[in-house]
């Protein structure tokens, strides 16, 4: 799966799941660019992790800033799983 994909992905997680209307785009700041509090981050990655079929480690987020960033978490993590989960 591509960044754009995983890009578009995120974006229609947040829309479905958080109400979100605006663009995402790689290089924004996810917690501003999608208005995340503590709530809404929960369910962003709540959802995300069923979308992609991943689990989150604590301490993943620190490397998370832009939307771009939690992509390439996405990517990482799909690559690392076993060929049965897929």
């Amino acid at each position: 799966m591509t960044e754009a994909e995983v890009v578009a992905a995120i974006a229609a997680v947040a829309r479905e799941h958080l109400q979100w209307t605006g663009p995402i785009s790689p290089e924004q700041p996810l917690v501003e660019a999608l208005a995340l509090d503590s709530v809404r981050q929960l369910t962003l990655i709540m959802e995300i992790e069923n979308r992609f079929r991943i689990r989150f480690e604590t301490g993943d987020e620190s490397s998370i800033r832009t939307c771009g960033d939690l992509a390439a978490l996405i990517g990482r993590k799909l690559a690392q799983r076993s060929p049965d989960a897929r």
